[in-house]
């Protein structure tokens, strides 16, 4: 009996120890850092699936955007609006290159001279057409030259030419040509105004050919340009007028 009751004891003393065992291994400290480490790592756990989550939908975006700028771009190459508004343009321009290479084969855009036996033919040919009546030996007529020059190239629309009064005898006495240099402005072949000697432009030989020019826009005889292309000409300089023989006349070389 004695011996059953000391096992007795042993077990019950050792069902008593239990509870110590049991109570150190729930420890309130323990317990509590271990949820803390558990839910730290959930909230890791969710921002990491969270970050991975905002990646895919950027990434999902990118290619939406670059699926909608292809489409975009073929949506622009296709629309009929716009492949209107480039023809019409390569159309323009065509209609332009054409316009002027046909007024070159009539003369336009270089300053020329022409005989009295084609006077007619080409201020009859263009709508638009300025003739200087000029003496070789004349030098305001040189300077008339010099600027008409500058001006051909410039002014396509109009034709620009020259006819030496003194081999066209039947034309200066048909216009009234009696002071030189004398540029006639014809329209349609009709002789609508005329600029005698240098009265319109000062009375002066260093004019400049933006002055002319100028003249000539006011008359309605060329375009206006939208900058001024004539950068080299800013009047005569006194040197070069004192080489020149002066005339008589402040207006004119001869009648």
């Amino acid at each position: 009996m004695l011996t059953l009751h000391l096992l007795t004891l042993r077990e019950t003393n050792s069902s008593l120890q239990l509870p110590n065992i049991a109570l150190k291994k729930m420890d309130p400290d323990s317990v509590k850092s271990t949820l803390s480490n558990l839910a730290f790592g959930n909230v890791m756990a969710a921002a990491a699936r969270d970050y991975q989550k905002e990646v895919l939908s950027q990434q999902k975006a990118q290619a939406s955007n670059s699926i909608n700028q292809e489409v975009d771009l073929d949506e622009l190459m296709d629309d009929p609006e716009l492949e209107r508004l480039h023809a019409d343009r390569i159309a323009s321009l065509k209609k332009e290159a054409e316009k002027r290479q046909a007024l070159k084969k009539q003369g336009h855009g270089e300053y020329r001279e022409v005989t009295e036996a084609d006077f007619l033919g080409e201020v009859t040919g263009s709508e638009k057409v300025i003739c200087h009546f000029y003496h070789r030996e004349f030098y305001r007529c040189k300077i008339m030259d010099k600027h008409l020059k500058s001006l051909a190239p410039r002014h396509m629309d109009t034709k620009i030419i020259k006819l030496d009064a003194e081999n066209a005898p039947f034309f200066v006495a048909k216009l009234g040509v009696k002071t030189l240099p004398c540029v006639i402005l014809f329209r349609k072949g009709i002789a609508v105004d005329r600029l005698i000697g240098f009265q319109d432009m000062g009375g002066k030989d260093d004019f400049a050919t933006r002055t002319l020019e100028a003249l000539l826009i006011k008359k309605g005889i060329v375009s206006e340009k939208k900058k001024d292309e004539d950068d080299e000409d800013r009047g005569y300089p006194e040197s070069r007028r004192n080489t020149v023989r002066s005339s008589v006349d402040p207006n004119s070389d001869s009648d």
